[in-house]
């Protein structure tokens, strides 16, 4: 038996059994936990010699060794990986520098707007008070030039209208002057004063003048003076009067002989208590042993004209 058993083997020794997992009386597995696996190869099982394949084993099916086995996909695949997770994480790094750049320019703005006069921040109660007094006055001050630049816009659009009664006042005025100054005729209430010579004593020049200044404080505005010759001279501011030949009276260089008649307008109450003032003008020339005849006039006319004063020296002031 023993021969036979060294004879199907070929070394001259008996064949070794095959590794098998003990098994229990009736054939089941062995229970122990750590019993080798049955599925796994004996250490005792001999090792394939380079270029041979392994031995079969339990119907000639071929053990692999996996020591020797490259892994699916060859050295490339391998090498592959590191580079693919480098690049991954080149990209989560650039990402991660760009959200950090994000938030320091975010922290940069907020802090310029939050700090953005650190003067004023850094300032005292009284300079802010101060500062807010300066800007009180300086939005007084264009609220004033608003007003005055909308009065300006309101009066150019209303042109025409500012012209003509820019035009209207000139000419008032202007006849007004002209009226003060003789050139114009004017009419209106007033007096008429009426001057009698009488015991043999002409009325003098200083008499007549005596009466018109006391008009002028009176009020009057207009007057002009007659002779018994019908000649009628305008009294202006310039005007003089001297006495003349046989109690003639020169009149800016014009004789008019008596009695005489000034022709005043004004207030003729106001005026008539001027010339009857004791010792006024009526009471002198009673005292005289002449006449001052005064009477009312509803509508005095000063028709008289004085030629315009040309001026050699006085000039407007601009």
């Amino acid at each position: 038996m023993s021969s036979d058993e060294h004879t199907e083997t070929g070394t001259g020794w008996p064949q070794p059994a095959d590794p098998r997992r003990p098994s229990g009386p009736a054939g089941e597995p062995d229970p122990r936990p750590d019993a080798p696996d049955p599925d796994e190869l004996s250490p005792l099982a001999p090792e394939a010699a380079p270029g041979e394949e392994p031995a079969a084993r339990d119907g000639g099916e071929p053990t692999v060794n996996l020591s020797t086995a490259e892994p699916a996909g060859g050295d490339g695949a391998a090498a592959g990986a590191p580079a693919g997770a480098g690049r991954r994480m080149s990209s989560a790094a650039l990402m991660i520098a760009v959200l950090l750049a994000l938030l320091g320019f975010t922290l940069v703005e907020q802090l310029r707007t939050t700090s953005a006069d650190p003067t004023t921040s850094a300032a005292r109660q009284e300079d802010l008070v101060r500062i807010l007094y300066d800007l009180n006055a300086r939005d007084v001050r264009l609220r004033q030039d608003i007003a005055t630049l909308e009065e300006s816009q309101r009066q150019l659009r209303s042109g025409e209208q500012g012209r003509q009664a820019a035009l209207e006042e000139a000419s008032r005025r202007a006849d007004e002057l002209g009226i003060l100054a003789g050139t114009l005729p004017a009419t209106g209430p007033g007096l008429s004063v009426r001057f009698e010579a009488g015991g043999g004593k002409p009325i003098s020049a200083s008499r007549v003048l005596d009466a018109v200044q006391e008009l002028r404080g009176a009020g009057a505005e207009a007057m002009q003076i007659s002779g018994g010759d019908r000649a009628t001279v305008r009294i202006i501011a310039s005007t003089f009067f001297l006495d003349g030949e046989n109690g003639s009276l020169i009149v800016d260089g014009r004789r008019l002989t008596g009695p005489y008649t000034i022709t005043v307008i004004g207030d003729p109450a106001t005026m008539r208590t001027a010339l009857n003032i004791p010792g006024g003008v009526v009471a002198t020339v009673a005292g005289d042993g002449g006449t001052v005849i005064v009477e009312d006039r509803e509508a005095a006319e000063v028709s008289a004209l004085h030629a315009p004063i040309k001026l050699e020296h006085a000039r407007p002031v601009s």
